[in-house]
């Protein structure tokens, strides 16, 4: 049986990219799940159940709040980690698990979600952030030392797949490395069109400041507009002193309230930059268009006036002119749920598959082994 390994970055949330971790291991059932730490708590059942290896990160106390604060320990964890005896590996990578080591005999194929975006952007955080000069002054050197180490990391995978057009572009130019793209999974199955669309416009997304949430806020709040956000995360509390009457915080909540969230909207409000962004394609899987700033992946998903609306500056103004051009026509929600199913998880699988044949003798002699078990 050919040795598979899957490793991401690390495991402490549930969002995009555990879920594309979670849709190659669907993919590769065989393979071992690898990280630098694991915070059972924040992950799916799927991932739970699997048992990764991990680092010595995982001895790090408070993970599920201070993950995010570890993030020079990260590269030292990622290329301790031990991967010799696997023919093939598979990373996730956010950052930094295109930097793990492994045999010379072995192949490693990066699933790459972006470079290092506060590393490559860090003057547009700062924008964003309160910290004092200091503080900045010293996450500036950090950033720099980051950066370095993660231009050397990306020389180390043999491949890349990159989840969007605009991430290969900034792969190529970050680190002169080519990507194929081959987008994230949608589970359109787990949406329905609803007979019924109430009046409200809805967020589904991590409460980061990045997100530009805070657009969405406003603007609903300056017009009257109903606004129900789906979610948690650090900027909540800001947020929450923005809201007007009409924007209701629901926190975290199931698949099944989201699913039923997404099929009566009148749309989602999507006013971030993502490098590929499954939200929008959620939503249309639920026949409902959404409402996106035309910029990152948006610009390859949302096609403005069949599924969505795309408005062209990070504004309030733009964004309630875009609400407005969106109330002003119909939607066709079949149509629009079709669109969707061209991003299902079934055509992520047998895309995948057929790429890692192609370049992972190890994957070749797993066809050949499930074609004899039947």
């Amino acid at each position: 049986m050919p040795s598979i390994a899957l490793f991401q970055d690390y495991l402490a949330q549930n969002g995009g990219a555990e879920r594309v971790t979670e849709a190659i291991h669907r993919t590769l059932p065989e393979a071992q799940l690898c990280t630098t730490m694991v915070v059972p708590e924040k992950i799916s059942p799927y991932l739970r159940e699997l048992t990764a290896r991990t680092t010595w990160m995982q001895a790090l106390p408070a993970k599920a709040r201070l993950y995010r604060h570890f993030f020079l320990l990260y590269p030292f964890a990622v290329e301790s980690a031990n991967l010799e005896e696997y023919d093939l590996i598979v990373s996730s990578c956010c950052g930094y698990a295109k930097g793990v080591k492994r045999s010379k005999d072995s192949v490693h194929v990066c699933y790459c979600h972006n470079p290092m975006r506060w590393v490559w952007r860090f003057p547009e955080y700062m924008e964003r952030e309160t910290f004092g000069k200091v503080t900045k002054a010293a996450l500036r050197v950090m950033v720099s030392a980051l950066k370095k180490w993660e231009m050397r990391a990306a020389q180390r995978p043999d491949h890349y797949i990159a989840n969007s057009h605009i991430v290969a572009r900034r792969l190529k130019a970050a680190f002169g490395v080519d990507a194929t793209v081959i987008e994230p999974p949608i589970v359109t199955s787990r949406f329905w069109i609803s007979r019924e669309v109430e009046d409200y416009y809805l967020i589904l997304a991590r409460l980061n400041s990045y997100k530009r949430i805070d657009l969405a806020v406003e603007a609903c709040t300056r017009t009257g507009r109903k606004l129900l956000v789906i979610g948690d995360g650090p900027d909540r509390a800001r947020l929450q002193s923005l809201a007007g009457p009409t924007v209701t915080f629901l926190g975290r909540q199931s698949d099944a309230a989201v699913n039923r969230y997404a099929s009566r909207c009148r749309a989602l409000i999507f006013p971030g930059e993502e490098d590929f962004g499954m939200a929008p394609l959620e939503i249309n899987a639920a026949g409902r268009p959404t409402v996106a700033f035309a910029a990152g992946g948006a610009t390859e998903t949302v096609i403005d006036g069949f599924n969505g609306v795309l408005f062209p500056a990070q504004t309030v103004d733009s964004l309630i002119e875009a609400l407005e051009k969106l109330e002003g026509q119909s939607w066709d929600s079949s149509a629009i749920r079709r669109h969707a199913q061209r991003y299902d998880i079934n055509v992520f699988q047998e895309r995948l598959l057929d790429y890692l044949y192609q370049v992972s003798p190890a994957v070749q002699n797993l066809y050949m082994l499930r074609r004899r078990a039947g």
